[in-house]
Formats: C-alpha cells, structure tokens, sequence
C-alpha cells in the first residue's frame, strides 16, 4: 500500500465511487498485518519509502511464501534476501515477474520500476570472491529505484585497476565498497571521490581476517573522512542506506 493508493481510496470515498465501508476493508490492514507467525508491516513504504523486505534465512518455505502472498494483494514490490532456489520457484508461480540472483540467494518482484533516485550509485568489489555481497547491495538498489552499475574485481592488489576507472567513479551520487581480507579499498577510493562511499566488509579471507573482523575494524579505521561503515556481508544495508542518500 503506497501513498498513491491511499490517496485513490480517499478520493474514491470523497467522490462517491466507493463507500465508507469499502475503503475502510482496503485501508484494514494498515499499519500491518497478524498472520501469525509474521506481523507485515504493509506501512513501512509510506514511512520509508520502500515496502518491508523478507530476510530468508530462518524462514520455511511455506513462511516466506505466505508473507510473499500478502505483500503481493498490496501490490508492493517484493525483495527476499539469502533465501533458495525452493524459495524462488514458489515466488514464480504467485507472480511470473520474480527473479532469482543465484549469486546473493536474492528474489526480486519488481511491480514499480519508478525510478527515484537522483543519481548513479556505483558498486564496487574488490575481488570475485565478493561478488556475492555486492550483488545483494545492486539487487537491493535496483529493488528501490535506482540507476546502478557493477565494477568489480578492482582490489588494491592491482591498484592500477580502480586507478584506471576514475571516469566511472567521478559520476556516481554514492559508491558502495565491497571488500573482505584487509579491506583497504574503500580508503582508496574514498580519497579519490568527493561522494559518500558506503563500505562492506566481507568474510571473505584466510585465517587472520577472522571472518570479515579484520576488514571491519580496518574499514571503521579508514583515513578517508567519507567512508561510512556498515556490519560484515550486510550488502543489503549498504543498498539501503545508499538509496536513501540517492533519493535526497
């Protein structure tokens, strides 16, 4: 439910073309709704600006299912994040639109492709082995409206790499980082760009990294005064939130 249909139901009852009664029916569900095992938050993109999303993990099948359902009768998009391939094949046959991101465990029922943000938001990842968390912060930025563009494998290894797509990093609004082991590259380009860099650390690396720590506390550390940090693997955080800077 959007602030757009709120606003058709209020002038259908102002104008006579739906009673009391019925726009009260369509309007029950607000601010959630009590299935039982899941409280929907049907309000949150009036709030928010973008509906509740499903985090898979811990959920049954038959739950994320039941939730999908709901959220799809108030015609909000659907994001479902570290769910299965079982998850997607039931999501596909509630609304033919979904796609799975093998990559991130990622579903996607893009029922508005509005898009709201003001810029570019650019993903950067420092090797492959991060793809996966980038993904989930580009399916994420996709999901809430935003024109965004992948660049990976461009770690501080190879510093020549990110060095060479300055261009690509000069027009973004806001960047997203995405790097595990020491998790240097957001530092770096921090210092190149005058734009929020949102970093994320990763859990990708050998025994000292201890699982995404060392990136963490390197990246909470970074000399560069825009880089702004969120928790380990969190891809969808940092989608989030560069969204939201986007749309300012």
């Amino acid at each position: 439910m959007t602030e757009q249909n709120i606003r058709k139901i209020l002038a259908g009852v102002k104008d006579g073309r739906l009673s009391i009664d019925g726009g009260l029916e369509k309007l029950r569900h607000l601010p959630f709704e009590d299935v039982g095992f899941a409280r929907i938050d049907h309000h949150r993109v009036i709030r928010q600006g973008f509906p509740e999303v499903i985090f898979g993990l811990g959920k049954s099948v038959a739950q994320i299912e039941a939730i999908v359902k709901r959220m799809l009768a108030h015609k909000h998009n659907i994001l479902v994040t570290r769910t299965s391939p079982q998850v997607f094949r039931r999501v596909k046959k509630l609304d033919r639109r979904a796609k799975f991101f093998s990559g991130s465990g990622a579903v996607l029922v893009q029922r508005d492709k509005t898009v709201h943000g003001k810029g570019k938001i650019l993903i950067a990842c420092a090797g492959t082995a991060d793809i996966p968390v980038a993904e989930e912060a580009l399916v994420t930025v996709e999901a809430m409206g935003n024109r965004v563009e992948p660049l990976y494998d461009v770690g501080v290894a190879g510093i020549h790499r990110i060095l060479s797509e300055r261009a690509r990093l000069a027009k973004a609004r806001v960047i997203i980082v995405v790097a595990g082991m020491e998790g240097a590259l957001p530092s770096v380009v921090g210092g190149l760009v005058p734009v929020p860099v949102i970093a994320v650390p990763t859990s990708v690396g050998y025994g000292a990294s201890l699982q995404g720590i060392a990136a963490l506390l390197g990246m909470l550390n970074s000399c560069a005064s825009n880089v702004a940090v969120v928790n380990i693997d969190n891809g969808f955080g940092a989608g989030f939130v560069a969204s939201l800077i986007n749309r300012l």
